[in-house]
């Protein structure tokens, strides 16, 4: 059976009900969610040393559950932070390095 993908409007919505029933909001905060973020990071990271493809996936996943709920308990829109940061990013010029560093221009061309 083939599985419908929802937006993250609703996904989202789905995670925050889930959250909400196992009484997240009510005894937890962002910042206990920011460790549990940079946990699941680290799951994730080995995951990517591994080529494990799987909990890649489950690893990305589990990044955005915990960033979901925490940016909710920050009360911060998530899309909207999204937004911020690429209109912040869209304009900047530099290159990526062979070590995969992106490095910005320190002078914007329309400095000079």
């Amino acid at each position: 059976m083939e599985q419908t993908i929802a937006s993250f409007d609703v996904i989202s919505d789905a995670i925050v009900d889930w959250a909400r029933e196992r009484k997240i909001f009510r005894h937890s905060d962002s910042q206990t969610q920011l460790l549990k973020t940079m946990s699941e990071l680290g799951e994730l990271a080995d995951a990517l040393i591994k080529n494990d493809r799987a909990r890649i996936i489950d690893g990305y996943g589990d990044v955005l559950v915990t960033l979901i709920i925490g940016s909710r308990l920050a009360d911060v829109d998530l899309v909207t932070a999204l937004h911020a940061a690429y209109r912040e990013i869209k304009d900047r010029k530099g290159t990526t390095n062979a070590n995969g560093v992106f490095i910005k221009n320190e002078i914007e061309d329309d400095e000079l």
